[in-house]
């Protein structure tokens, strides 16, 4: 029987009791910052004995960082660091290039695309596409799909989408993923769509690499976390306001809320580590995952839009031809 989890897990009691499934395993972890959810899930899987374990961010000094906390901890954990800016596909592609050549690591067990921006003001990517589409979706696409040869060389290979219940706000726009220039850009629509894209992404790749090779893929909703993520929105006034009117709009729910009811940082990457080595979930595999379970379409927030396997279809279509390669599985 699955271990009966709740949004008020936290990740030293799973650390705990998956602790023989994540000992030798060698995992990924993009985002990583401090204070930022990626440094927690390095932090607490760090006391379980990875074989190793990468921690990815787009600033060297702050990886640097997140390595002394954790070896101030645990000091005979193996680690690694890869700088990478998952908004630049050129960083993606050179950051890939260098984890294809460790040749002294072969396989990379789990691979969690846990990076992402949130509600930013309209800007083009270097490689002109809306700056939450290309840094939440199309990086983690193309990192994924390029060092999938690794993954796939694990005997339990294993890649978590670290999505958001906010992926209510938005369908993929197949036309008009950059809001017409601009000109019609909403801020919480684009990080809708991102994260929309997140969930149908491993939807494909559990459909694509599932039955032939053994991948697992899973998206997830952390919960509410007030990180790094968002320092920059004003959560008292104009952008609640916004979110808030936008749901409403939408007809969801969470338009009438009177409030977030946060979590812990500690419980904030429970879910992270559910989806990375729970065993009970192969049976559903490909699924959005919520407070550490799968999620319930009638109980939980659930877009048919994000899981569909003809919009999952559509996007890994799509996504092919903006960075101009085909993954074809």
């Amino acid at each position: 029987m699955p271990v009966p989890y709740s949004s008020n897990s936290a990740a030293t009691e799973l650390v705990t009791d998956y602790a023989s499934l994540i000992k030798n395993k060698s995992i990924l972890i993009t985002g990583v910052s401090p204070g930022s959810l990626g440094s927690v899930y390095a932090q607490s899987i760090a006391k379980a004995d990875p074989k190793t374990l990468i921690i990815a961010g787009r600033n060297p000094t702050k990886l640097e960082q997140c390595v002394g906390d954790i070896v101030s901890e645990y000091p005979t954990v193996n680690i690694r660091t890869l700088q990478i800016d998952l908004g630049s596909l050129c960083s993606v592609r050179r950051a890939t290039v260098e984890v294809n050549g460790w040749d002294d690591l072969p396989a990379i067990d789990v691979l969690v695309n846990n990076a992402g921006i949130m509600g930013v003001d309209y800007k083009l990517s270097a490689d002109g596409f809306e700056s939450q589409f290309a840094t939440n979706h199309l990086g983690p696409f193309l990192l994924t799909n390029l060092i999938m040869e690794k993954i796939l060389k694990s005997n339990s290979p294993r890649i978590v989408m670290v999505s958001s219940d906010g992926h209510r706000l938005s369908p993929v726009r197949f036309d008009d993923y950059n809001f017409d220039s601009g000109k019609t850009y909403h801020k919480w629509l684009a990080y809708g769509q991102s994260k929309t894209a997140n969930m149908l992404m491993a939807r494909s790749l559990a459909n694509k690499l599932g039955v032939k090779y053994g991948l697992l893929a899973f998206s997830l909703h952390p919960g509410v976390i007030f990180t790094n993520l968002g320092n920059h929105l004003d959560w008292e006034k104009e952008d609640m306001d916004g979110l808030l009117s936008t749901d409403r709009l939408l007809g969801n729910r969470e338009g009438w809320r009177s409030g977030f009811n946060p979590k812990t940082l500690d419980q904030g990457v429970a879910t992270h580590i559910y989806a990375s080595f729970d065993l009970s979930v192969k049976a559903t595999n490909g699924a959005y995952l919520i407070d550490s379970h799968v999620a319930d379409p009638l109980l939980d927030t659930v877009k048919a839009w994000a899981t569909s396997g003809f919009e999952a279809e559509r996007l890994w279509r799509l996504s092919e031809r903006l960075v101009a390669q085909e993954f074809p599985y």
